[in-house]
């Protein structure tokens, strides 16, 4: 059920249906955007809008579909069905040129695989004529409409007759109106003409009968005449009896061409069918490349969810103006069967409303639509609508009578397959019984199991949304601070009116707005203001949330460019290590080789000392070569000098850490541990106490980072270029030892290494209880054991970490 009657002009769409009907280029095509209706058969919609988004794809490749002669031509075919009647040579090429173009349509089908528009090619099937026939009415009537000269060898003999007649008639009487001329009987820009059919020379009127001959006609001044000269009688006699037969075989050719049609006319009339068709579907299609419309997931059950969905109206109106429309989003289903929208005057919401009731009914009336294509689009049986004013003086209805007449209809016929839309609910009557009716309509409403959309500012109908079940509330969002609607549906919330935000303005006085909040009363002044508050609440969310997944796609490519980098730097140290050990081989093989040679120049010659001591200084000048070249160190400025402090560490103190520049605060002591958790400004760090100068706060504040002029960062990307997975402490001292551990362990946290290795030899093991006993300190090492005994055995430890 549809309900009113007047629901495509409610909703908008007998516009669609404007605009789809304009798209189509023939009357075929407009007779279907005609007959275009809203169904519940879910088979029928889901073909129809196949239908369309194969065209559309159509449409969008540029493949050469048939776009020209879409001819309706019933009324001649009825015609042809008429015994004994034929059709005139126009009307036989309309049927020719068209029919051309629905076997041009077949054509294209049929050059596609068979799963490719599977839904258009199953309407080529009604299609069952004869396309000898085609062949046979391009022998007839040729591509400018004109009957053929072979269209009969009669035919053909009698206008090669005529020719020759004319040709003859032609120079006859252009002897005589030469000498016409000569005569002064004729202007010397007269020429043959014809009048009443017949071919005539022009002549004064006072020279009429200086030629015999027969006056067909004068001109309007009567000062000429037009004179068919007693000579070419038989002539023109003879041309005129040839046009008679030309004519009475022309007819016997188009009742024999019609006659060959007649057999075919029940299979044109499904032909001309298809053909109106894609004529229809075409147009369709066109209006969803404007709307930017789309074939969403249809389902066969009850249900709206919608992403991004756009009144294409709308649409196409903002486009003209270089604006785009704000999208909605929406969802109606089983546990959430009815939305009820508030918010703020010019909000939005009656858009809203008409958005989803047009799109919904285009879309049951086998149309595309505008929304994100992996939305779900739902089936209803019934669509019920209460928008606009229908006060009526005809049946002494006032608004608020029309809109509870309307809800009596809605209360009689709703069911769970029953889509309702009703803007400004309950409205038109003193407001506080209005919302009492309208949240007792609701109820009842609901316990149907219909689905709907309702606009209302009643602040009793959110309270019952917000706490009854299949019922929920949806709020227009509006800018708090500039006092502007944003046009953006949210759901799960109520909306407020912000009359006074508005009034204030607009420019109210500030002593009338006053004076209303005390009116209203506090209770629905603290209400309001909540729902401000809410709503100034999620735009800040909204913003930080936005704000955060900006950082999480920031940290993503840096992330990205990381891996990348990693992989680029451990590549280029393998071809660096191979180039090495390839240049070393060659080093050592040439070493190998002068020395070879060395000593076999000594055993062959049986040098002496001078010739040994020559053949070792070039031996020596080999070992010189080989040396590689010294490359300073970079300069490194100068750290400030830190002055420090005796005294024991406690918490609280200023430290810094040994060797380093940093300073910073100890914040708290592990005593068991040894350890100290330091801030660093806003980074924090445990450091074991042995590393830790105390200093002065004097010192501490010349160095922080708000008095240092310039501070260095650590440059990650370097450090893991020259970081070494070994640690090499052989000979080394214990407490140098160590230092050098914990810069190398704080180090590899920092970076994230899985695995070290520390070198410190074998000897008497005490070095290697040292390191072992102050790494077990360290929360982030997992395990520390013996390294292979191919590759040192106890004397290296490997250290994992967590």
């Amino acid at each position: 059920m549809l309900y009113p009657n007047n629901i495509e002009q409610k909703l908008g769409f007998d516009k669609v249906r404007e605009h789809v009907r304009e798209a189509c280029i023939s009357p075929l095509g407009r007779y279907f955007a005609e007959k275009m209706r809203f169904s519940s058969d879910y088979d029928l919609i889901d073909r129809l809008v196949k239908q369309t988004a194969e065209f559309r794809y159509i449409l969008q490749s540029g493949e050469n579909f048939p776009a020209s002669n879409y001819i309706d031509v019933h009324e001649h075919l009825t015609k042809a069905a008429i015994e004994g009647a034929f059709l005139t040579e126009e009307e036989l090429f309309e049927v020719k040129i068209s029919l051309r173009t629905i076997s041009e349509c077949l054509r294209f089908f049929g050059s596609k695989p068979d799963e490719v528009y599977p839904h258009l090619r199953e309407l080529t099937r009604m299609v069952e004529v004869d396309f000898g026939l085609l062949k046979a009415l391009d022998r007839v009537v040729d591509d400018r409409g004109k009957l053929r000269d072979d269209a009969s060898p009669e035919l053909q003999a009698i206008r090669r007759q005529i020719i020759s007649e004319q040709a003859h008639l032609r120079k006859t009487l252009g002897s005589i109106l030469r000498q016409a001329k000569s005569n002064g009987y004729a202007a010397d820009d007269a020429a043959i003409t014809f009048r009443n059919g017949r071919m005539v020379i022009p002549l004064a009127a006072e020279y009429k009968r200086r030629i015999k001959g027969f006056v067909q006609d004068e001109s309007a001044t009567g000062q000429t005449v037009f004179l068919e000269p007693a000579e070419v009688l038989d002539i023109n006699n003879g041309i005129t009896e040839l046009g008679y037969r030309e004519r009475r075989e022309i007819v016997r050719i188009l009742t024999e061409a019609t006659g060959r049609l007649r057999p075919f006319v029940p299979a044109l009339r499904k032909a001309y069918t298809f053909l109106g068709l894609m004529d229809f579907i075409r147009a369709k299609a066109k209006f969803a490349l404007q709307t930017d419309a789309v074939n969403p997931v249809f389902v066969k059950q009850m249900l709206i969810g919608w992403e991004n969905a756009r009144h294409p109206l709308l649409h196409l109106s903002f486009a003209k103006q270089g604006k785009t429309v704000v999208p909605l989003n929406i969802k109606l289903d089983a546990s959430n069967r009815i939305l009820v929208i508030s918010g703020p005057n010019a909000g939005g919401k009656s858009i809203a409303l008409k958005t989803v009731g047009l799109t919904q009914y285009m879309y049951q009336c086998g149309l595309l639509v505008s929304m994100s294509e992996d939305s779900r689009a739902g089936l209803f049986r019934d669509i019920f609508i209460d928008i606009g004013d229908e006060q009526s003086l005809e049946n002494d209805l006032s608004t608020y009578s029309s809109h509870l007449t309307n809800m009596k209809h809605l209360l009689r016929s709703a069911g769970k397959s029953t889509l309702f839309l009703i803007d400004e609910f309950g409205t038109g009557t003193e407001p506080g019984m209005g919302g009492a009716i309208a949240e007792s309509i609701l109820e009842a409403v609901n316990q149907t199991g219909a689905f709907g959309v309702i606009n209302t500012h009643y602040a009793n109908l959110k309270s019952f949304a917000d706490r009854t079940e299949g019922v929920t509330n949806g709020a227009m969002r509006f800018d708090t601070e500039h006092l502007e609607p944003l046009y953006q549906l949210a759901i799960g919330q109520p909306g407020s009116s912000f009359a006074f935000e508005i009034a204030h303005k607009i420019g109210l006085p500030k002593e009338v707005i006053a004076r209303a909040r005390e009116k209203v009363g506090e209770d629905q002044v603290n209400f309001d203001k909540m729902l401000r508050d809410l709503e100034r609440e999620r735009r800040q969310f909204t913003t930080r949330n936005q704000e955060v997944t900006r950082k999480d796609q920031q940290l993503a490519q840096t992330l990205k460019q990381y891996n990348e980098l990693k992989t680029h730097l451990d590549t280029e140290k393998k071809k660096i290590l191979n180039q090495a050990k390839e240049e070393a081989r060659n080093l050592v093989r040439d070493a190998n080789s002068r020395i070879e040679q060395t000593i076999r120049e000594i055993r062959e010659k049986q040098a002496g000392k001078d010739e040994t001591r020559e053949l070792r200084r070039g031996l020596q000048q080999f070992e010189t070569a080989l040396k590689p070249d010294y490359v300073p160190p970079a300069p490194v400025e100068d750290a400030p000098e830190i002055k420090v402090i005796g005294g024991d560490i406690e918490a609280g103190d200023l430290v810094r850490i040994k060797g380093q520049t940093a300073v910073g605060e100890v914040l708290d002591l592990n005593p068991r541990n040894k350890e100290a958790l330091i801030g660093i400004g806003e980074l924090k760090s445990t450091v074991k106490l042995n590393r830790l100068e105390k200093i002065s706060r004097k010192e501490y504040r010349a160095h922080t980072v708000e008095n240092t002029p310039r501070m260095r960062g650590i440059d990650l990307n370097e450090k893991m270029a020259n970081f070494s997975y070994q640690l090499d402490l052989r000979g080394k001292r214990g407490e140098e030892a160590l230092q050098e551990v914990d810069q190398f362990v704080d180090n590899a946290i920092m970076l994230g290494s899985p695995e070290l290795r520390i070198v410190h030899g074998k000897g008497d093991g005490i070095l290697r209880t040292l390191v072992r006993n102050h790494l077990r300190n360290y929360t982030q090492v997992q395990s520390l054991e013996d390294e292979h005994a191919d590759r040192g055995g106890p004397g290296v430890t490997v250290v994992r970490m967590k």
